[in-house]
């Protein structure tokens, strides 16, 4: 009997600073940035020291979920990743599974939350690359894993101990997700149910008594994005009597340029003009029992 497939797919990110330029293209669907655009990308790069580590991270989270399902089923498991955005293309690994003879394939995204723009696009590649003769199980969103919602809760609480006790009754928890166009919203897409039903279990779990959600990391395109913006937001804070935040990206489960510039550049620097203390959650990476959470919904969906 052929080993089951997995192919765990993500957004990707450059390799190499000269890749920045052809990796926007490929985001632009083929169209080349303007200069003012590819300086301004670069530049949101160079201020997180030149790169991301997004593929460090994806590789260690893969290993992980790798050696999650070895423990559990030794051999069952023929594991392939695949980015929608730079190589290894989700297309090279779906090729790299149906060369090796898996005749089932489970598809997941390394991404909690489902959009049809988002994750939507990421499993319609990988049944299109995979072809006929293979049965594909798509996992949509993993969000509502309970692993998932108490390893966020952890992180909250986490961030919460870096405020003075005093000042937590002024303290608001803001959760936030890439925001997409909003044209998705007239398709039905529920991808703010999403986010906000596991914003509201992780601060229950958590518990918080102030929060909120918002959105951030919008395309410069001129399409309306799914708002608020996390930075909008925090403007209006201070009339509120808030001092400090918690910034919880729940929407991201690693270390890249949405977090590390979006968070810890722009939204801080925001913060800190508005008098206000921002301080935010450590992301999930490589965390094995995030890679317990991945292979365990797997598994089921495998069976």
């Amino acid at each position: 009997m052929s080993a089951i497939g997995v192919l765990i797919m993500a957004y990707g990110t450059p390799r190499s600073p000269e890749g920045i330029g052809p990796y926007y293209t490929r985001i632009r669907h083929g169209r080349p940035p303007t200069e003012e655009l590819l300086a301004d990308l670069t530049r949101r790069y160079s201020a997180i020291g030149g790169l991301s580590p997004l593929n460090e991270v994806t590789d260690a989270q893969v290993d992980g979920i790798t050696a999650a399902l070895n423990e559990r089923d030794p051999g069952k498991y023929l594991v392939a990743f695949g980015s929608k955005y730079e190589v290894p293309f989700i297309e090279d690994a779906a090729l790299t599974l149906r060369e090796a003879g898996c005749e089932k394939v489970v598809c997941v995204a390394l991404a909690p939350h489902s959009a049809s723009m988002s994750t939507g696009q990421y499993m319609s590649r990988a049944i299109a690359a995979l072809g006929e003769g293979v049965e594909v199980a798509t996992i949509e969103s993993w969000w509502e894993e309970p692993g998932f919602l108490h390893l966020v809760a952890g992180r909250v609480r986490d961030a919460l101990t870096q405020i003075p006790t005093e000042r937590h009754a002024t303290t608001r928890v803001i959760f936030s997700a890439h925001s997409l166009p909003e044209k998705i919203l007239a398709l039905g897409d529920n991808y703010p149910d999403q986010l906000l039903e596991s914003a509201r279990l992780v601060a229950e779990l958590a518990d918080v008594p102030s929060w909120m959600i918002a959105w951030q990391s919008a395309g410069r395109t001129a399409d309306p994005w799914i708002g608020p913006d996390i930075l909008d937001v925090l403007r209006t804070l201070p009339a509120e009597g808030i001092t400090d935040i918690v910034s919880c990206p729940i929407g991201f489960v690693a270390d890249h340029l949405e977090v590390l510039f979006d968070i810890d550049v722009e939204a801080i620097t925001t913060a800190t003009e508005c008098g206000m203390n921002l301080v935010r959650t450590r992301s999930l990476n490589a965390d094995p029992e995030l890679c317990r959470v991945v292979a365990q919904r797997v598994a089921t969906a495998a069976s």
